[in-house]
């Protein structure tokens, strides 16, 4: 028995991938984000599905929150010959040396956090 298997999808279009600029995406996602806007409407107006612009909306989101959460953040390394590194967070700096044990540095900064 004999069996031929197509290389591609017979008929299917070809079609390249689109690339959006970061300027591109920012502009639809605000508009996105009015009180009122629809998504779906926005997405078919620029000829993408609605789950990608849904997508664009829930990364942006992500950063906003990341960077706000982390924009008052300092780090910086302290000393290259000690291997000593120095978490600056407002008024709260950890400083940890190489020999410093993981559990117990991921319990200091949890600390630092809710300070």
């Amino acid at each position: 028995m004999i069996e031929a298997v197509a290389d591609s999808l017979e008929g299917a279009p070809r079609q390249l991938r689109r690339r959006w600029s970061d300027e591109f995406k920012e502009q639809v996602v605000t508009e996105a984000l009015e009180p009122g806007a629809s998504v779906s409407t926005i997405a078919r107006r620029i000829g993408i599905h609605p789950s990608q612009l849904f997508a664009w909306r829930r990364d942006a989101r992500a950063e906003r929150h990341y960077r706000s959460r982390h924009s008052s953040c300092e780090v910086v390394v302290a000393s290259v010959e000690g291997a000593v590194i120095e978490i600056a967070k407002g008024e709260v700096v950890v400083r940890a040396g190489v020999d410093i044990d993981e559990a117990h540095l991921q319990r200091v900064i949890r600390a630092a956090r809710s300070a």
